[in-house]
């Protein structure tokens, strides 16, 4: 396939799915490498081989970016969850699948542990950034909460919370267990989130009925 970068004559331009896609990529290994506060747009654009006009043509801003960034490394862990879990035969076999996928997600994607500690950061003393962080996270647990409907439907595990609460659980836990590795990896031993997630969910129906 012949590459699509838009910068030659009679190559195809890319579309603007592509030239996002590519900001995006490109905006994770900056921030990810020099941090929000030490990078601009021109840092990401000269990275993204893009003019900065063709940044703002996807986003209105850095904050716009780094959002974009944080809400969609949510979606992702939450798509790899969903895609792995299939036929399995039984709850722990699940939930250790599960687990592992999350922690995949915390060792591959550390860079995004570090953008979402540094945009909290940033936020703390500006209402505006909280606030619009504060939507973002609430977007990503929505979505989350419908995945674990899901997951619990095809399973047949039912979470011992809510699944808006759970959504919470799952960030908190991920995040943190991320930022405990990254800071320590001897001491987030790799089953350590399947164990945790044991107790927070109940056995399937069929399980279960042998308690009278």
């Amino acid at each position: 396939m012949p590459p699509r970068n838009g910068g030659t004559s009679g190559r195809t331009r890319p579309t603007r799915a592509q030239t996002r896609r590519r900001v995006l990529d490109a905006a994770f290994t900056v921030f990810g490498q020099r941090g929000i506060a030490g990078s601009s747009l021109d840092d990401v654009a000269a990275e993204a081989g893009l003019t900065k006009g063709a940044v703002y043509s996807s986003f209105t801003g850095k904050d716009d970016l780094v959002l974009a960034l944080i809400e969609e490394h949510a979606f992702v862990r939450l798509n790899r969850v969903i895609d792995r879990i299939g036929d399995v035969p039984d709850t722990q076999s699940v939930l250790a699948d599960v687990a592992s996928t999350l922690v995949e997600a915390m060792h591959v994607d550390a860079a995004a542990h570090r953008i979402l500690a540094e945009y909290f950061a940033l936020s703390h003393r500006d209402p505006e950034r909280r606030e619009a962080l504060r939507r973002t996270r609430a977007t990503a647990r929505e979505a989350v909460a419908r995945g674990v409907e899901q997951f619990s439907t095809r399973t047949g595990i039912t979470p011992a919370l809510p699944p808006e609460q759970m959504a919470v659980m799952l960030f908190a836990l991920s995040n943190g267990l991320g930022v405990e590795s990254a800071i320590d990896p001897q001491a987030v031993p790799a089953d350590l989130l399947g164990r945790v997630l044991a107790l927070l969910v109940a056995r399937p129906d069929t399980d279960g009925a042998a308690s009278g």
